[in-house]
């Protein structure tokens, strides 16, 4: 009997060719029935400062966030932090370096822990005649060259912030050099403002803003310099008696950012943010002013505080007495600095 060997029938297996053609077709055609991209979520910028929202510099935080999110469809979310909410006066700029926050706005005189002491040559007394003479400065070259000087801190700026002319609180009042002898100031940290205090016969005391408040209170110190915006929304008002309106220094902030976050973001992105930021800035810029007139109408409508208007005689015995630390203000801060805001900014008041 013969026996045939069984030939072997039709392969059930694809070739490998089919096999990928076929797994290359599923794959397009469920890519097609996908979303293109999964969503990103946004990149956050914490924003901390330490003034209330209610003033120029919180009103520009807040227009910074508005612009920003809406110009970048939401792929960058602003966080605003008021009122020294994450961080108060002193530990911000090291939160900054460290990337623990992304952008902050602190008065300029800080700066000069991290950017050189040039920074508190803008604390000196009588040293702008008007909010044009300090633009001058700030939106100029020397303005520019120094801020450049924060990077190699991990430090990028990005607008100066007016804020605008201070004046003095205390529980007496406060007109001739005689009457700030032995007087409790609180002062922020600034060699310029100490010396200044000293020189008018009184006691400095560094105090963080958001602490100011209750040290008055408490008569830890008795009265304080800042600007009518600061004074109001702070409640300091609620606790002084009388307000001298000196117009004897300028304050203004440098908003700033973490350089290391800054430079990582996309080309495209960085850009549309820095437009945001000119745009805001302009708008901090132009309602510092009046809302500096508004708080000092609301404190005195307060009924609280007695405002003094300083003489042309009074004003004068300022001036003279405050501005005798220039000499020693060019110990430490570069005198040629001096020498170019005075150019920039023009004759003093």
């Amino acid at each position: 009997m013969n026996h045939k060997t069984p030939q072997p029938g039709p392969s059930r297996r694809l070739p490998l060719r089919a096999l990928m053609v076929g797994l290359l077709t599923w794959s397009a055609m469920n890519l097609r029935a996908a979303p293109a991209t999964l969503p990103q979520p946004p990149i956050v910028i914490q924003f901390s400062h330490v003034v209330a929202p209610d003033t120029a510099k919180g009103k520009g935080a807040l227009r910074f966030k508005e612009l920003a999110e809406a110009r970048t469809g939401g792929r960058v979310r602003v966080d605003v932090f008021p009122n020294s909410q994450l961080y108060k006066d002193r530990e911000e700029l090291e939160a900054l370096q460290l990337g623990a926050v992304q952008m902050l706005a602190p008065s300029l005189s800080k700066l000069s822990s991290i950017g050189g002491t040039d920074f508190e040559a803008f604390d000196l007394p009588y040293l702008f005649r008007d909010r044009a003479a300090f633009r001058a400065v700030a939106d100029g070259p020397l303005g520019a060259a120094m801020m450049k000087k924060l990077e190699p801190r991990g430090v990028k700026g990005l607008a100066f912030w007016d804020n605008g002319f201070k004046v003095v609180t205390a529980n007496r009042p406060l007109r001739r050099v005689a009457d700030f002898q032995n007087l409790r100031v609180r002062v922020q940290s600034s060699r310029i403002l100490t010396s200044q205090m000293h020189a008018m016969g009184a006691l400095p005391t560094v105090t963080p803003l958001s602490s100011v408040q209750l040290a008055l209170k408490q008569g830890v110190v008795e009265a304080e310099e800042s600007v009518p915006s600061n004074i109001y929304t702070q409640h300091i008002h609620e606790v002084q008696k009388h307000l001298t309106v000196s117009h004897h220094g300028y304050l203004a902030y440098a908003v700033i950012v973490n350089k290391k976050f800054w430079d990582g973001l996309p080309a495209a992105l960085r850009s549309t943010l820095e437009g945001a930021m000119r745009d805001a800035s302009q708008y901090a810029n132009q309602i510092a002013e009046e809302e500096n007139r508004r708080a000092l109408e609301l404190i005195r409508a307060s009924g609280r505080v007695h405002i003094h208007q300083l003489s042309a005689s009074e004003q004068q015995e300022w001036r003279e007495t405050m501005t005798r630390i220039y000499p020693q203000a060019r110990g430490w801060i570069e005198p040629k600095t001096i020498d170019a805001i005075l150019a920039a900014a023009g004759p003093p008041p």
